[in-house]
């Protein structure tokens, strides 16, 4: 039975696809910091990472105000690179210490591209990241001195956290009075859950504390999950005097700690284990945070689509309204029919439509010969009631959709032109045009149903403008194809202008005429509202820029699997068959063969079965 297996992506595209999706969407205000804060990681960590596993590992040492951090690296390489300060907050620029042979490494925008190097004496005043050289350090693993992640300085702590998540491995320093804040265990509780490589320092360690803290800390440690942990205890030393005089933490100190970051850079199996055990967990936790980004889009998605859609709904019932006052006669009021009458005159009808019709054409061209003011007169009734109505439902629709937005999205509204409180500034004019166009349009029409002679010959004793008319009263009163009794009903000169159509053109053809002159009207109008609709789409819009959710989630749903299965050896799971497939079996065929059947009876047979499922 043959199988689809797609193939898996590679874990570098696949997790760039992710950043490149999250960056291009557009986010809720109060998450962008959020994702600002992914895109870092993925930056400064997690590409370079996974563009090069067998590059050099970066220790980032971190910890609480105060626990002598930079004291500790100046003690580990028995050289003062960073400065140790004593008002507080103390560190705040950041001091990478690398071997001379991985500088290229460290120098290059793989690492950290958001900092601007700076070499030389350090400034403890910037935030630049001091790269230092030195062979104190070995090939294969940097040092990073970071700022204080508790700092009462905002820029420190958000520039540690950026540095702390850029790591390979963590050193965490804290002292038996800082061990237990809250604030230490934020970020250890994160790296348990992220599977990083974890060092934890308790510096300054006095024999009193020395009987309870260390055994605490591990306690702590294990309940965390970070039971597998290193940890490494550095004695309090009393008056350890000034560096910058060569008085160091003592060689016996610290060279626990130096033997085990020497040990690992020298080991390229180990640092690989260590890199990928990292950035795998680091994909992972970015992409759980990504998962809560996209929830927050597709709320916004939401949102942006329910306003679009009320505020269409508007403008929709705006294009019904003129529909439906253009479609029962509602234009046609008294005057505009008496004057009507005036053209065409009535009273003969029941004498027989034949003979109206010779009365009808000499009435006209009598009215021709003199003043064509009453004809003109209907015209520019219907053509004003026409523009009347198009312009009042296009303020009214812009109004409701003003206060809609203003009553659903306040602070969307306060940022928005004030004109969209109106129709447009030229929707007179757009309704004018909209009129002239479609009586051109109507003219064209009846010039291209005239085939024949004859019926050119009946236009033009009529004359082309009263045709006209004539088709717009059957248009708007709705009388397209109504016979006998219902002419009645109807009534009135529109009927008779209708009746004088089919003289014409026949019945057949008049009610296709009116149909057609109905549905290009109602097109127009339909255009027009949309582009009157389309202004608000500048208010949502920019809510739907971007990548969608849909799209985030399938990215982060690529590089999940591609993690799987190339940097944790998952075994990639099978699709299900295809339905296509001429080797596979159909249902009927299964059963019969058994293979359903088998499967029915093991079933059977597990209903009402239960499981069992400890934390070190």
């Amino acid at each position: 039975m043959g199988r689809v297996n797609a193939q898996t992506p590679d874990v570098l595209e696949a997790v760039r696809g992710v950043r490149d999706a999250v960056a291009d969407t557009s986010l809720p205000v109060d998450v962008a910091p959020e994702a600002r804060a992914i895109l870092n990681q993925l930056d400064d960590y997690v590409l370079p990472r996974l563009a090069n596993l067998d590059a050099p590992l970066l220790a980032v040492i971190g910890g609480s105000t105060g626990s002598g951090k930079s004291t500790l690296v100046n003690g580990l390489l028995r050289e003062r690179v960073s400065n140790p300060g004593v008002i507080r907050p103390t560190t705040r620029q950041p001091v990478l210490v690398a071997n001379p042979g991985d500088a290229e490494w460290f120098n290059s925008p793989q690492v950290l591209p958001g900092l601007t190097r700076s070499h030389g004496a350090g400034n403890e005043q910037s935030t630049t990241l001091r790269v230092v050289g030195t062979q104190r350090v070995p090939e294969g693993l940097a040092l990073l001195d970071a700022p204080d992640f508790d700092s009462i300085d905002d820029q420190n702590r958000a520039l540690a956290s950026q540095l702390l998540a850029a790591a390979d491995l963590w050193i965490f320093v804290t002292t038996p009075a800082r061990y237990a804040d809250q604030l230490v265990w934020n970020f250890l509780n994160d790296a348990a859950s992220r599977g990083i490589e974890v060092v934890v320092v308790l510096n300054r360690l006095d024999e009193k504390a020395a009987q309870t803290v260390p055994d605490d800390l591990r306690r702590m440690m294990n309940e965390a999950g970070l039971g597998q942990a290193t940890v490494f205890t550095v004695p309090f030393v009393t008056d350890l005097g000034e560096e910058a005089r060569g008085e160091f933490l003592g060689e016996e100190l610290v060279a626990p700690l130096r033997d085990y970051l020497t040990t690992l850079a020298e080991d390229t199996v180990a640092r690989r284990d260590v890199a990928g055990k990292t950035v795998a967990g680091a994909v992972e936790a970015a992409l759980e945070r990504v998962d809560a980004l996209v929830a927050r889009r597709e709320r916004q998605e939401n949102f942006a689509n329910q306003l679009d859609a009320a505020i269409h709904e508007f403008y929709t019932a705006a294009t019904r309204h003129v529909i439906d006052a253009t479609s029962d006669g509602q234009l046609l009021r008294s005057e505009v029919m008496d004057r009507w009458q005036d053209v065409i005159g009535t009273s003969d009808v029941v004498r027989g439509f034949e003979r109206w019709f010779s009365n009808a054409v000499d009435k006209v061209g009598s009215f021709f010969t003199g003043e064509p003011a009453p004809l003109r007169e209907v015209e520019t009734e219907i053509e004003s009631g026409l523009h009347a109505v198009i312009v009042d439902a296009a303020e009214t629709a812009a109004a409701r959709a003003w206060s809609h937005t203003g009553a659903v999205a306040p602070e969307l509204r306060a940022d928005a032109d004030p004109a969209l409180a109106r129709a447009s500034a030229d929707i007179s004019e757009q309704a004018a045009q909209l009129v002239r166009d479609w009586q051109r349009a109507l003219i064209e029409r009846i010039q291209d149903t005239a085939g024949d002679k004859r019926q050119r010959a009946r236009i033009m004793s009529f004359g082309l403008n009263v045709v006209t008319v004539a088709l717009m009263l059957a248009v708007f009163a709705s009388t397209a194809g109504i016979t006998g009794g219902e002419v009645a009903i109807a009534g009135g000169s529109a009927v008779v202008g209708q009746k004088l159509l089919e003289t014409i053109f026949g019945e057949d053809t008049v009610r296709r005429m009116v149909t057609e002159a109905r549905e290009d009207l109602n097109q127009r109008l339909g255009e027009l509202f949309a582009a009157e609709r389309d202004r608000y789409h500048a208010l949502t819009d920019p809510l739907l820029e971007g990548a969608t959710a849909d799209q985030i989630r399938d990215a982060s749903a690529q590089a999940r699997r591609a993690v799987d299965v190339k940097l944790l050896g998952v075994a990639p799971k099978q699709e299900l068959t295809r339905i296509d497939d001429p080797a596979a079996e159909s249902v009927e065929e299964s059963f019969q063969n058994g293979t359903l059947r088998g499967l029915f009876d093991q079933l059977r047979g597990t209903f009402g079965k239960g499981g069992d499922g400890g934390a070190v």
